[in-house]
């Protein structure tokens, strides 16, 4: 189990420097080049962070089960976040952390994102976008997985009421959060 509030969600190479001066031990990493992920992922080690890796935001590297064992294998982050069953199937193989992103759209989003968990297992869902209290906390009584709360939490407000319905941590790349959750 993580052990933080937050998961701060770095998208450029500034945020993810800013992040190894503080005190989380998760990091997320989006937007970036599968040239960029070798050296990147070193200097979260070198600073004691603990990578999870968004693999449909790797650009150059196909979302498939022979990219997350690319990941897994040469890369080594501790985690992988995808939207793809296979990914999260392959990263679970490699005893990595398995996050599954499931878009909550409407309904019939959410039915099929039941589906696809069924057959996926993953370690942890990340629902988007995190703003709806409700759904998380239906999420995570059907199915009894650790929810990430993503996507549009803006304000600490938001942040606190989807840990109050029960997300065990919250995604953002919004650095006044990152400040206020730091040491929490």
């Amino acid at each position: 189990m993580l052990n933080q509030l937050l998961l701060p969600a770095a998208r450029s190479m500034k945020d993810l420097e800013k992040l190894m001066g503080m005190s989380y031990s998760y990091i997320v990493l989006l937007d970036s080049h599968i040239s960029r992920l070798k050296p990147l992922a070193e200097l979260a080690r070198a600073n004691g962070k603990r990578l999870l890796i968004h693999a449909d935001l790797v650009e150059g590297l196909k979302n498939d089960e022979h990219a997350a064992e690319f990941l897994c294998q040469v890369i080594q982050p501790a985690g992988i976040l995808s939207t793809r069953a296979s990914v999260i199937a392959k990263t679970k193989q490699n005893r990595l952390l398995a996050i599954q992103r499931m878009f909550l759209l409407d309904s019939g989003a959410l039915d099929k994102g039941y589906a696809l968990l069924e057959r996926s297992r993953p370690d942890y869902i990340e629902v988007l976008p995190g703003v709806i209290p409700s759904i998380i906390s239906e999420v995570k009584e059907r199915t009894g997985v650790p929810i990430f709360a993503g996507g549009l939490i803006r304000t600490v407000e938001d942040a606190e009421l989807a840990l109050a319905a029960g997300a065990a941590a919250v995604t953002t790349s919004r650095e006044a959060l990152w400040k206020h959750f730091q040491g929490l």
